[in-house]
């Protein structure tokens, strides 16, 4: 004899599932664990873990899109710079890459001779 539920709305009701549940989950301290790393210090695992949901995922997003403006000014700064990579994928050096190189490199300049008398 099959056992049925009483009410008609099913185990779906709340939108958790067996299935689901897993990955709510996951989500969740995946989520708990990048506002305590990347907060720097700033909020610690009960903080996070007993914050309200709009209020988590509202920290979530400013840490978020604080580091994506990061990335980009840095990505932004970086073309700007002549960089030249004087080690191939194998490890070697590339002594070509190393002459030119050379020539960028700041001259010290010259002392004035002094006279003493």
């Amino acid at each position: 004899m099959k056992l049925e539920s009483i009410s008609q709305l099913g185990l779906s009701f709340f939108g958790l599932t067996s299935e689901t549940a897993t990955t709510v989950r996951i989500n969740l301290f995946t989520q708990i664990h990048e506002i305590c790393f990347h907060g720097k210090g700033g909020y610690d695992w009960p903080t996070v873990y007993a914050m309200p949901r709009w209020l988590r995922q509202f920290t979530f997003n400013q840490i978020n899109d604080f580091y994506q403006k990061e990335k980009e000014a840095q990505e932004k700064g970086a073309k700007g710079k002549n960089t030249t990579n004087v080690m191939d994928p194998t490890g070697k050096i590339n002594t070509t890459a190393l002459k030119d190189l050379s020539k960028f490199t700041p001259k010290t300049p010259s002392k004035p001779k002094t006279k003493y008398q």
